[in-house]
């Protein structure tokens, strides 16, 4: 059965970008709060400027017709209606004239004039309005007056104002967010260095008190952890000494005795299972190697681990299948992924014995999307769903169905560790029809440009039989 993993969608921010982005979105709308503010201000005594000035313009043209001659009257007013801005109209022609609209702001200079004037003062406009307030005189005739809209300027000026103050709140929120980021990606890059089993430089320990706390304590925490990796060094030396060499004595005690090939087959059998235990904790306790500067081709690492179990499978009717579907490059140490595969086919070999008594070992090499899938299948009784957890933890061991052999429970948590060191991990799925499907997924990076096209295990898919 081909399982592939699920792709991951969700559209992931860094800490910068989402820091700016509230930021400036709240710069932003400070910035239209201020100018709604200032809208709100501006409005009323706009609105008293143009009543004031639709007063003054019906007073003067009332007290400049009342002072003049009766004959002078209407030469007087045809001078007023084609040399000024204002205009007038008489009874007749004002017949198209229509209600000012209706809005809070005409209603407040309606109401202001008509205190100033009178309430049988009318403000009038055309159809469409454009700008002009008509005002009947005493005289039945219809004064327009032009006067400027109240609404908020859209002057070049205030264009390119509102412009430059929001381009400076954005310049303003990127330094503002790269100097609190700053301290933080630093610490997040030597984090990520210290998980890759490499030595960060020492963060510095300057600016804000937090900070340097904060760097302070990493430092040190990066200086005690070297320290103890040191310690557990010269302690794992030390194990490897101390307990082969008894071992190393008592095989050959064992062999010197007097005592029956059941006997010393037996007791054989029990120090070499000690030896292999040691063995497992040291390997478990080693730390990984440093990740090689450029990808490694997978392919030929796993043609290398089943050449070299070619000699121990030339005795037994194990069967070891290795087939590649695709490309195989990666960040990974060699050493480190041969030693994941390794435990992962002697684990098969040991548990996963099919019904008919036969072992049927599947090495699958397959991608998807941007990442690599290495299998190591077997037809064995496979493992509870609920066991898988449990499995990939340190001196955890299955039920007996697939724990008949000796071991001690280290295996699946190195192959889980190592991988963890590369960026991938190990996962434990059943097969169909039976069996168990042991799956490295690490992230593929493309092939570098000076290496072959052709890789030997993209044409192998022969049938190793050993």
């Amino acid at each position: 059965m081909y399982l592939s993993p699920m792709v991951n969608t969700e559209f992931k921010l860094g800490l910068f970008t989402r820091t700016f982005l509230l930021l400036a979105l709240l710069m932003l709308a400070s910035l239209a709060a201020w100018l709604h503010v200032f809208w709100t201000l501006e409005r009323e005594p706009r609105a008293a400027q143009i009543a004031d000035q639709i007063v003054r313009a019906v007073q003067l043209v009332e007290a400049t017709r009342l002072a003049v001659p009766a004959d002078l009257k209407q030469p007087l007013l045809h001078t007023i209606d084609t040399q000024t801005d204002l205009e007038l109209l008489t009874p007749s022609q004002a017949q198209k004239l229509v209600a000012l609209p209706q809005d809070a702001d005409w209603r407040t200079v309606t109401a202001l004039v008509q205190t100033k004037l009178g309430n049988d003062i009318q403000l009038t406009a055309t159809e469409p309005f454009n700008g002009r307030v008509w005002v009947q005189l005493s005289n039945q005739q219809w004064l327009g007056i032009q006067v400027q809209p109240i609404s908020l300027s859209t002057a070049p000026e205030w264009v390119s104002w509102i412009a430059a103050a929001a381009l400076l709140s954005m310049v303003g929120a990127a330094v503002a967010v790269g100097y609190l980021n700053s301290p933080l990606s630093r610490l997040s890059r030597a984090a990520q260095q210290m998980s890759q089993g490499q030595t960060p430089d020492p963060l510095p320990e300057t600016g804000p008190q937090e900070i340097r706390d904060l760097n302070a304590s990493f430092n040190r925490m990066v200086s005690e952890l070297r320290q103890a990796e040191t310690d557990r060094n010269l302690m794992l030396a030390g194990i490897s000494h101390d307990l082969r060499t008894p071992l190393a004595r008592m095989r050959l005690e064992v062999e010197m005795s007097a005592m029956s090939d059941e006997q010393r087959k037996a007791i054989d059998q029990d120090l070499s299972q000690i030896d292999q235990t040691i063995g497992q904790l040291l390997q478990y306790a080693k730390p990984p190697s440093e990740l090689p500067k450029r990808p490694v081709n997978l392919l030929d690492v796993i043609q290398d681990v089943i050449r070299q179990a070619q000699p121990t499978l030339l005795n037994t009717s194990d069967i070891l299948q290795y087939r590649a579907r695709t490309s195989a490059y990666c960040v990974i140490d060699r050493e480190d992924f041969s030693r994941c595969l390794t435990n992962l086919v002697e684990n098969a070999r040991r548990y996963g014995k099919s019904t008919l008594g036969t072992v049927t070992i599947d090495v699958v090499v397959h991608s998807r999307g941007d990442r690599l899938y290495i299998d190591v299948r077997d037809r064995g009784p496979g493992i509870a769903s609920e066991d898988v957890e449990r499995l990939l933890r340190p001196f955890s061991r299955g039920e007996a169905a697939r724990t008949g052999g000796a071991g001690s429970g280290l295996g699946l948590a190195i192959v889980e560790r190592l991988l963890a060191r590369a960026g991938g991990r190990l996962r434990l799925l059943p097969r169909e029809a039976g069996g168990l499907i042991a799956r490295m997924d690490l992230p593929r990076v493309k092939r570098p440009r000076h290496s072959k096209a052709g890789h030997r295990g993209l044409a192998s898919n022969a049938k190793r039989n050993t």
